[in-house]
């Protein structure tokens, strides 16, 4: 069988929308929303795609999108930064793993999840599943 597409989506807009109106309104400081650290800007140069989506904070460049990836048969590409073209290759290996996508601006180091799915063959022997790793 082939690759099986995204499930179980969920989609952090209303917890995105909340906190900017927080923080718009005072009750939040922007260097509480404005905290991606070193490992999280590296990764969105390097592995994150960019959108048409300008920062909601700074207003001063697109935010880029970074996908992170979790699950126990992923072994040492656990909890790393992939790209779409990678997440799609993983997704006829893995039978099963979380991707987690982060929105994040260069710029003012504004972060926020936005949205979280599964990917995999879901149980369907994929091309390869078994024989190689993450990285291959």
């Amino acid at each position: 069988m082939g690759v099986r597409t995204q499930r179980q989506v969920v989609d952090y807009a209303l917890r995105r929308r909340s906190l900017l109106a927080r923080l718009h309104a005072g009750r939040v400081r922007v260097t509480d929303v404005c905290d991606a650290g070193p490992y999280l800007l590296q990764a969105a140069k390097f592995h994150g795609e960019p959108s048409d989506v300008i920062c909601p904070v700074c207003r001063k460049e697109r935010v880029t999108y970074v996908s992170w990836v979790f699950g126990e048969q992923l072994k040492h590409a656990d909890n790393s930064a992939r790209s779409n073209a990678e997440l799609a290759r993983m997704a006829t290996m893995f039978e099963e793993f979380n991707v987690f996508v982060v929105e994040v601006c260069r710029t003012c180091n504004w972060n926020h999840l936005v949205q979280s799915y599964v990917l995999g063959t879901g149980g369907h022997h994929g091309r390869g599943r078994g024989r190689r790793t993450a990285a291959e």
